[in-house]
């Protein structure tokens, strides 16, 4: 059985943006930490399954991670997708999950991890930003990169245009990304990660390219 695992903690609009990409998959099953996610109802609407693990019941971090893998690993995923999951994983978890743990970041990797991406980059002055699919591992916001998505910095953007127009690339390399990693085309070789048997288009702002 193919089955996705995807973790929230509030609206998770990538959610939404995998569970309307209609992957071949037996299962998708959408775990929050947040019992008001409003992502839970998005995702019931989907028909996916979801599940609530309320990370503040729990005394530490280690034992809310012993319960989260326990859950998940009933599930029997294939690859679990961080989708604005507010929690910081134990390397313990991450280590469980190796190659298998996906994210999504509102960057180009390796600039800017962590929070407060946009703002960082308008302070900085860069001309071109954007977003990263990444292999999770123990470092923070970084890992082997699956795909990236760059859009140009305007004179005009504001925290708030620079990160509506970044979330729109969110929107489309994450499906990309997850796609390939579930219908085994992209492999990892020496920390890097390689897309094959795939058609792969030349468009300047995309690496790789997306095909139209």
């Amino acid at each position: 059985m193919k089955s996705l695992v995807i973790l929230i903690s509030g609206r998770g609009s990538n959610m939404q943006a995998l569970l309307e990409a209609g992957f071949q998959v037996d299962r998708i099953t959408v775990i929050s930490n947040n019992p008001n996610a409003t992502g839970l109802e998005i995702a019931r609407k989907y028909g996916a399954e979801t599940i609530v693990i309320d990370h503040r019941i729990f005394p530490d971090r280690q034992t809310f991670d012993t319960a989260l893998a326990e859950r998940i690993d009933a599930c029997q995923p294939k690859l679990i997708a961080l989708a604005g999951f507010m929690r910081i994983l134990s390397d313990r978890f991450v280590q469980r999950y190796q190659g298998r743990l996906m994210n999504i970041h509102p960057s180009l990797l390796p600039a800017f991890p962590g929070l407060g991406t946009h703002a960082r980059a308008l302070q900085e002055g860069i001309r071109i930003h954007g977003c990263t699919v990444h292999f999770v591992t123990a470092q923070l916001d970084h890992g082997p990169i699956v795909i990236q998505a760059a859009i140009p910095v305007l004179s005009e953007d504001t925290e708030e245009t620079l990160a509506t127009r970044v979330l729109q690339q969110e929107h489309r390399i994450y499906p990309q990304a997850v796609r390939w990693f579930m219908e085994d085309q992209i492999r990892l070789h020496e920390n890097r990660v390689e897309v094959i048997d795939s058609s792969v288009s030349e468009i300047a702002l995309y690496s790789p390219g997306l095909p139209e």
